[in-house]
């Protein structure tokens, strides 16, 4: 349950309530473990640890991209996270990445700026669960 904080509006008491919405993961293991089977346990775990480091760098270019307010590049930059998800299994944070560049493409600011928020949450959670990602075997 969420903490609420009672405000006084005009000549009444509100209680505002504190959101802290919690995205369910959504990842799908196929996608790693045929990276195993085709490259075999030493190869593969190379690979996906290498993707994931990349993963990482690049969610934390758009994240400056975010705070700088740099929209150039950063449908591209979004589509790049958005693939490089979708290969690693992360479903959830390929979703959300695509759904910021739509935002993004469309010129809706404020779906946008909620999106990112979103993206925000499911690439940190995304990205501390797959911290043993890589020591899958198959």
């Amino acid at each position: 349950m969420a903490a609420g904080v009672t405000v006084i509006c005009g000549c009444k008491m509100c209680n505002v309530v504190a959101l802290q919405p919690k995205d369910r993961l959504r990842q799908d293991g196929e996608a790693i473990a045929a990276i195993y089977r085709n490259l075999g346990t030493a190869t593969a775990e190379q690979m996906v640890t290498r993707a994931l480091a990349e993963l990482a760098l690049t969610m934390a270019g758009i994240a400056a991209q975010l705070r700088g307010h740099e929209l150039a590049d950063l449908s591209r930059q979004l589509r790049r996270l958005q693939r490089m998800a979708e290969n690693l299994g992360m479903v959830s944070l390929g979703q959300v990445a695509g759904n910021a560049r739509d935002c993004l493409d469309k010129s809706d600011p404020t779906a946008f700026a909620a999106v990112c928020a979103r993206l925000m949450r499911v690439a940190e959670r995304s990205l501390a669960s797959d911290k043993g990602l890589a020591d899958q075997s198959v």
